[in-house]
């Protein structure tokens, strides 16, 4: 069910400052800002040979991640991300085997325009996961 590793999402309290770290320290191809209003981010993506990293911000008052930064205010991991081939399929399958799936279940669009969900960190070692079928 799980494919690769599409990214690992960092939430950031300066995005500019965050990209140029990127860009300008470690010389890595990094993505013009792009807000996700449904989402509550403006994301950035660090483009690397094998995967992308996510930087996150939250986008207007009601973000989902201004909580995270508010406990973290040099911002941290957020998220991990796997690709699968059927999101719903892949849904099913965590729910049969008592995993929890966050909102509502229905797959919502990612900022790469394609479907996505995030598992409950409890059942993951801590870590929040999303899910990106491919």
């Amino acid at each position: 069910m799980i494919g690769r590793l599409n990214h690992v999402a960092i939430v950031v309290p300066d995005l500019a400052a965050a990209a140029a770290n990127y860009r300008e320290t470690l010389g890595a191809k990094v993505s013009a800002p792009q807000d996700l209003p449904e989402h509550g981010v403006t994301v950035v993506f660090v483009e690397l040979p094998n995967t992308k990293i996510e930087l996150l911000h939250p986008l207007g008052e009601g973000s989902t991640i201004a909580p995270f930064l508010a406990k973290n205010p040099s911002g941290g991991m957020h998220h991990v991300c796997y690709e699968v081939d059927d999101i719903i399929s892949a849904r099913d399958k965590l729910k049969a085997s008592g995993k929890r799936v966050l909102g509502d279940g229905e797959p919502k669009i990612g900022a790469h325009g394609k479907p996505v969900l995030f598992l409950h960190p409890k059942d993951f070692a801590g870590t929040l996961v999303e899910i990106e079928q491919v």
